[in-house]
């Protein structure tokens, strides 16, 4: 074999030996791109899902309940309402102080 049909011949096998690296990394990176898919997917379900989560626990019912139970709210009524009146000569001169209302 002269020098050029062996210069030909590794140019060759180093030609091969980089296609073969550069299909591997394709396919390396094809799968690495279908793996963020697949994990954007189960994202997207999972914050549909927590979105609908939030909606169902924020219904006025719900919170209703909520206010009643555990923060002991109770719906208002001309009954237990309290207005606080303020002379006009006093209004003018300091504000006026708050009032507390109880049942």
């Amino acid at each position: 074999m002269s020098r050029v049909s062996v210069l030909l011949m590794i140019a060759v096998m180093a030609s091969a030996l980089y296609l073969v690296r550069t299909q591997y990394e394709s396919r390396s990176l094809t799968m690495e791109i279908d793996r963020a898919t697949s994990l954007a997917r189960n994202l997207e379900t999972e914050n549909d899902r927590l979105d609908v989560e939030r909606r169902a626990q924020a219904t006025p019912l719900r919170v209703e309940k909520l206010a009643r139970e555990q923060l002991h709210m109770r719906t208002i009524t001309p009954a237990i309402t309290q207005y606080a009146t303020v002379s006009v000569g006093a209004a003018a001169s300091a504000p006026a102080a708050p009032t507390e209302v109880r049942p």
